[in-house]
């Protein structure tokens, strides 16, 4: 069986999920990074308009991350508030900016909804991203609209401890120019200090063919993802 729309699906979900996750750890300063973390970003504000900018600066050569992952670019954040607080609207876009030398282009747009009725503060997510791999032999696009709900962390200061829950859809074209389109079955997990996404399950289903099933794991940090379709398992290494 064809995995290329669930690879590329994983791949747009890991690489924007981290990136979310680079924007906590600048706003925060919170020493997420390892120690041995090469990838020690250069972070500037401009607070003088609304809304508010943020720029994170890997360098123009790629850094290493603890994890092994490779980056270089910039991020650039424009927020309306603090992340915090109900009706701030924060715009992420990244700008010559890649990940394991593949491009990386598009904007997240995350909105604080306040709390849901479980009194966990919730937030609408959009992104529409593409992905071009550096020497420019594929691309693929993804849009999604997603649910994303801070389960763990919100009401203490030590950042560490946060996790979220996400839920939502989606759709995208592959690197073989099919559509697919993508809905998250079991709510997918993210917790603070973990690059990936450690839980959940994905359900995308290309144009014309059966669904093939994302499994992002029981909760263990690793980049390890199961992709199943008619009995055929494939393993994804994400990053």
């Amino acid at each position: 069986p064809d995995f290329t729309a669930a690879a590329d699906h994983a791949r747009a979900l890991d690489y924007f999920s981290d990136m979310m996750d680079q924007v906590d750890a600048a706003a925060t300063n919170n020493g997420l990074r390892d120690a041995e973390d090469a990838c020690a970003p250069t972070v500037t504000y401009d607070t003088t308009a609304m809304p508010h900018t943020m720029t994170i600066d890997f360098g123009a050569v790629n850094c290493t991350a603890a994890n092994g992952r490779t980056r270089h670019g910039l991020i650039r954040v424009s927020y309306t508030g603090p992340y915090a607080a109900p009706g701030t609207v924060i715009t992420i876009t990244p700008q010559e900016y890649y990940v394991n030398d593949n491009h990386v282009e598009g904007t997240k747009t995350v909105t604080n909804m306040g709390l849901n009725a479980g009194q966990e503060p919730w937030f609408t997510v959009v992104v529409d991203a593409t992905i071009t791999a550096g020497d420019g032999s594929w691309t693929t696009s993804h849009h999604a609209d997603r649910i994303r709900t801070w389960t763990a962390g919100s009401t203490t200061i030590n950042p560490i401890d946060d996790a979220y829950r996400i839920t939502g859809e989606g759709h995208g074209v592959n690197r073989n120019g099919l559509p697919y389109s993508a809905s998250i079955n079991a709510p997918l997990h993210v917790q603070a200090g973990c690059p990936f996404i450690t839980q959940g399950t994905v359900a995308i289903t290309p144009e014309g063919l059966p669904v093939r099933t994302i499994d992002f794991g029981d909760g263990a940090c690793d980049n390890i993802a199961v992709v199943s379709v008619n009995g055929f398992t494939f393993t994804i290494l994400l990053g």
